[in-house]
């Protein structure tokens, strides 16, 4: 067998549970629920387009796109409490 990496789909900005699994897997513990809540936005957008995988556009982006995001990050943080 291989070393290759695993084929990841790409992700886009419906993809809210993949971004807040990345989003996670980059931070970890250093942002709990409240913190998770309290992130710009402007901050967040810069950090989900520079996921490795992630293909969505800046100007496909919005408020709600964004809420989602954070919804689920810290649902994801939650989980691995």
């Amino acid at each position: 067998m291989s070393n290759q990496k695993f084929f990841e789909p790409p992700i886009n900005w419906s993809d809210y549970e993949d971004i807040a699994l990345a989003l996670y897997e980059k931070f970890g513990d250093d942002f709990t629920e409240t913190r998770i809540y309290r992130i710009r936005f402007t901050e967040l957008l810069d950090w989900v387009l520079a996921l490795d995988n992630f293909e969505g556009k800046r100007e496909d982006s919005n408020e709600g796109h964004l809420e989602m995001i954070q919804s689920s990050w810290v649902y994801e943080w939650r989980d691995n409490q």
